[in-house]
């Protein structure tokens, strides 16, 4: 993501990256060692994004989205509200009501979150991006402060909707950000 972002010049088109990792825990800019509690096995991966500590693994939805937000005319805050209403219209097209929360950037069903977010910007393009915990197992989440908050719950959308996979909720996240975004295929229209 790093590279792609410095060889990026004003006319790279933007991308979104689409990935599940392995079991990894990743620590932001502003992470603290207090909010690692018990990794355990799992290996701890500083990184260059914004925000604590969160969990990543198999089940959950990972979308990078590589944005010259400068390009675009949109300020961080615009980009991050518009990647949360992309979760939230997701949700809703399965009949979830998901909101998002002053001070604490991500989606909710209730008191529990549900997806995470975490970008860089660098020279007016942003790298790193949202998770969307989807059937991935939560356990690890107990292994840490999620985002920093003692005692936060998580939650995954097959709790809620049993039998949702990966590859629904990845369609559909990618669906949902590149109509919140403003992109579209060259046979559509806005």
């Amino acid at each position: 993501m790093r590279e792609f972002t410095d060889r990026r010049d004003k006319e790279t088109p933007d991308e979104l990256w689409l990935v599940e990792h392995e079991p990894v825990y990743t620590q932001g800019l502003a992470g603290k060692a207090e909010h690692l509690l018990s990794p355990g096995d799992i290996p701890v991966v500083e990184t260059d994004r914004g925000g604590q500590v969160t969990y990543h693994g198999p089940g959950q939805v990972v979308v990078y989205p590589l944005i010259d937000i400068q390009r675009r005319d949109l300020g961080v805050r615009c980009l991050v509200d518009r990647m949360e209403q992309a979760v939230i219209d997701l949700l809703a097209t399965d009949g979830l009501r998901a909101e998002r929360r002053a001070g604490a950037p991500g989606v909710y069903i209730g008191e529990a979150k549900i997806a995470s977010i975490g970008l860089k910007v660098r020279h007016g393009r942003t790298y790193h991006g949202l998770a969307l915990n989807v059937s991935m197992d939560l356990a690890p989440f107990g292994g840490i402060n999620p985002c920093g908050f003692s005692g936060l719950a998580m939650t995954r959308y097959s709790d809620w909707i049993p039998g949702k996979t990966w590859s629904e909720a990845a369609t559909g996240l990618v669906e949902a950000l590149c109509t919140r975004l403003e992109y579209y295929r060259s046979d559509e229209s806005p």
